[in-house]
């Protein structure tokens, strides 16, 4: 499947909530390529562990996240395309750094929950429930607020928790 161009803040399509997919069986037509082109766009940037449909201009709930291998991942479900997905339980609280290819000068602090269980479908309407903690549910909770119409930066406490993204050559 193609990769799609990531959209950028301040697209309004970013700030806009998203519609529930809602039949929970196959993904079939255009959702279902939507779905492969998500796991494709994120695979097609180096580090990148998530992306949401309306980053690459749909608006509908659907999110695509792997952590797999990443250093500061404790918990990976492996590599997931979410439908539908919605936080059912969370506990504990830290801060860490977030970016966002939307945004991709700037990074920031960001409070979120240690741990989250999520509720969802797959590609295929199979109904998941996954448990994940520290970075693995940072990047599934940054994802689903994308799906709210939320960016890091509304996150982001105090304008000194944002930071010009580092350039490595």
């Amino acid at each position: 499947m193609p990769v799609r161009e990531v959209v950028r803040f301040p697209d309004a399509r970013l700030k806009t909530p998203c519609e529930p997919v809602g039949d929970p069986g196959p993904l079939e037509g255009e959702l279902r390529v939507l779905a492969l082109d998500l796991l494709d766009t994120m695979d097609s940037f180096p580090g990148c562990v998530g992306i949401a449909a309306p980053q690459v201009g749909a608006l509908v709930r659907m999110v695509a996240v792997d952590v797999t291998g990443h250093p500061k991942a404790r918990s990976s479900n492996g590599r997931l395309l979410l439908v539908d997905p919605e936080v059912v339980d969370s506990s504990g609280s830290c801060v860490m750094r977030e970016g966002c290819l939307s945004i991709p000068d700037f990074t920031g602090n960001v409070r979120r929950a240690e741990a989250v269980v999520l509720r969802a479908s797959d590609m295929e309407g199979t109904e998941l429930r996954l448990e994940c903690d520290a970075y693995e549910a940072r990047v599934v909770l940054h994802e689903l607020d994308h799906l709210d119409g939320l960016l890091f930066l509304d996150r982001v406490a105090r304008a000194a928790d944002v930071f010009p993204r580092k350039r490595y050559r």
